[in-house]
């Protein structure tokens, strides 16, 4: 007598078939991962994008009024050290 028996071809079919299902869930949950992230990302990279923009449009037309404010820059940033002092 055999203890274990043979697995059929339709027993082997099933628990393929299982395997794949799960393969195919785990690839979804990380595809969705990564899809957010990529979300994250361009979001990231858009507000990134529009301070360039902001910063290019000051210095392509020399804001004299902030030239004028000194060491001081706008909305509280780190003051910057004059080369005379």
């Amino acid at each position: 007598m055999n203890a274990d028996p043979k697995p059929t071809m339709r027993q082997y079919a099933q628990r393929r078939l299982k395997e794949l299902h799960e393969e195919l869930e785990l690839g979804q949950k990380q595809l969705a991962g990564l899809e957010a992230r990529a979300a994250e990302l361009r979001s990231t990279m858009f507000r990134i994008s529009g301070a360039i923009q902001v910063l290019e449009d000051v210095l392509r037309h020399g804001d004299g009024a902030a030239e004028d404010a000194g060491d001081a820059p706008p909305n509280g940033g780190p003051a910057r050290r004059s080369a005379e002092g």
